[in-house]
């Protein structure tokens, strides 16, 4: 009797890893397919400006930063966007010449270059984005507010597990762990 409980718990254990490994599957579906949207918005919104994708990315990262209260640097917005500093600045220049950002030197070290939106490239996204904007939160609006702060925590906590596995190093990508000697190169 006892060993059948076991079992019956062990089959109940391995159901409930299958079912997280599953629900986990499913988000990541979900996540990818609104990470593929918001590159669209992002795709579209370049080209309702005239510029080049990459372009408007970097711009919605500074606008972002600045709304966060936490403007970026030229280098943090490289590493944000995965360009090398040479393309970064070529951007940058793009952007500058626009009239879109300015750099501005605002730290004690005036070496630091701080980049900032422009007021009327703020309210071109805000006229852009509003009507997303507006669907969004009435979607929102229908769920409660500690549910909708669970699931901000998770995205949270799964950002930072991948940012964890982000930083280890790549698996070898040769799994065959003993070569046969025999076999030449």
């Amino acid at each position: 009797m006892a060993e059948q409980e076991h079992e019956h718990e062990h089959k109940q254990g391995q159901g409930q890893s299958t079912d997280v490994a599953a629900q986990r599957e499913r988000l990541m579906e979900g996540f990818t397919a609104f990470g593929g949207r918001y590159t669209e918005f992002s795709r579209r919104f370049a080209a309702w400006l005239g510029l080049y994708s990459t372009d408007a990315t970097a711009l919605l990262e500074i606008t972002a930063a600045e709304e966060r209260g936490t403007p970026l640097s030229p280098a943090r917005l490289s590493k944000r966007i995965q360009l090398s500093s040479g393309a970064t600045t070529a951007l940058l220049n793009r952007l500058e010449g626009a009239g879109h950002i300015v750099r501005t030197r605002e730290h004690a070290d005036r070496r630091v270059v701080t980049l900032r939106s422009s007021t009327d490239i703020q309210e071109r996204a805000d006229a852009f984005f509003q009507p997303l904007a507006g669907r969004l939160d009435a979607l929102m609006s229908e769920y409660p507010p500690e549910l909708l702060q669970q699931f901000e925590t998770l995205v949270t906590r799964l950002c930072s597990a991948m940012d964890a596995q982000l930083a280890e190093p790549d698996p070898d990508p040769d799994p065959d762990p003993d070569p046969d000697p025999t076999k030449e190169a």
